[in-house]
């Protein structure tokens, strides 16, 4: 059986209107502009309104990344959205989604491996694709991270934002696409990034709400320690399997959650400014969303062209990670 080659052909990103500013977060809860950009570099980020849901932006950026790739909905095979806030339980938001595509030949599934979802969701998309399975899919990832953070809780508040970022994989010139990709995962480090109930373990109660335990519990220095590890030791292992060398590396776009995380990146791996998409400053930490956010945004500022060598890298709750590398071109 032949592998083909498989890349991404298009992107598009949506986030909701409403701006939370570090500002409007200092008359919420007892915290200041400075300490915020200091320890984060976050200055603002998008906030979803009362009855938005995570499909209604997920739907946004996937016609965005539809219409680059010239695809129509007829021709989308798979559909796989990557989240942790989903509209519901059940059915997942990726039916949601194909079901207001019109995207009626597709199989469509969600993938639950936190931030680094999207990333997850290419592999598995680029398998099906590489395989002859399919031809066309459509990977989202898309977060609603508002409706889950504890407004009263300043040590998470005013990281996280909401937005959407979709890609169209489909079958490329040789030498073009994905080169090579790493997924990892260290469940012992579960417990330090996680939101306790509403599951089978905490069902939902009176006791689980009067708890607050229906929001997001993280222990920043235990993440911390493991993200700035994780980051580079993926990088280095995607980019040598993907036969890239330091000085070859284009463009890193890393999972936007941390400045002090990124820069920590940076320096490891020897990469200027110039070399690296950061955008989080006005986002904030989109969970799954913010390396195809970020993604596009480049490509629509100019920062990718036709032959660049790019590696996407994530990390997130599980505690999991992943990176891919790809040659950009058709």
């Amino acid at each position: 059986m032949s592998i083909r080659p498989v890349g991404i052909t298009g992107v598009g990103m949506a986030v909701p209107e409403r701006v939370l500013t570090n500002a409007d977060l200092e008359k919420m809860v007892e915290t200041s502009d400075e300490w915020i950009v200091t320890r984060s570099g976050i200055r603002e980020r998008h906030i979803s309104e009362p009855g938005e849901a995570t499909s209604d932006y997920a739907v946004k950026a996937a016609r965005k990344a539809m219409e680059m790739a010239g695809v129509t909905p007829e021709q989308v095979d798979l559909i796989i959205v990557g989240t942790v806030t989903p509209d519901m339980p059940f059915p997942s938001t990726a039916c949601i989604v194909q079901n207001a595509l019109g995207c009626t030949r597709a199989a469509a599934f969600d993938m639950s491996a936190a931030c680094p979802g999207w990333l997850y969701g290419i592999v598995m998309a680029q398998q099906t694709i590489a395989s002859g399975m399919y031809n066309c899919a459509l990977v989202i990832g898309a977060e609603m991270l508002s409706k889950l953070v504890d407004w009263e809780d300043r040590s998470t508040c005013v990281l996280f934002g909401d937005a959407a970022g979709a890609a169209i994989l489909q079958p490329v010139s040789e030498g073009r696409g994905i080169l090579a990709s790493v997924l990892g995962s260290e469940g012992a480090g579960a417990c330090h990034l996680q939101l306790p109930a509403g599951g089978s373990r905490q069902p939902a109660s009176a006791e689980t709400v009067a708890n607050r335990l229906h929001y997001i519990k993280m222990d920043g220095t235990e993440v911390y320690k493991f993200a700035v590890r994780v980051m580079n030791e993926a990088t280095v292992e995607v980019m040598e399997k993907a036969g890239i060398a330091r000085e070859d590396l284009d463009l890193l776009v890393p999972h936007q959650a941390n400045i002090r995380i990124i820069e920590a990146a940076m320096k490891r791996l020897k990469l200027g400014p110039d070399k690296v998409v950061i955008n989080l400053d006005r986002y904030g930490n989109t969970s799954s969303a913010s390396i195809p956010v970020a993604l596009t945004e480049a490509l629509a500022e100019g920062r990718i062209k036709d032959g660049d060598e790019i590696v996407l890298v994530s990390f997130g709750a599980g505690l999991v990670w992943a990176a891919v590398a790809l040659r950009w071109g058709k």
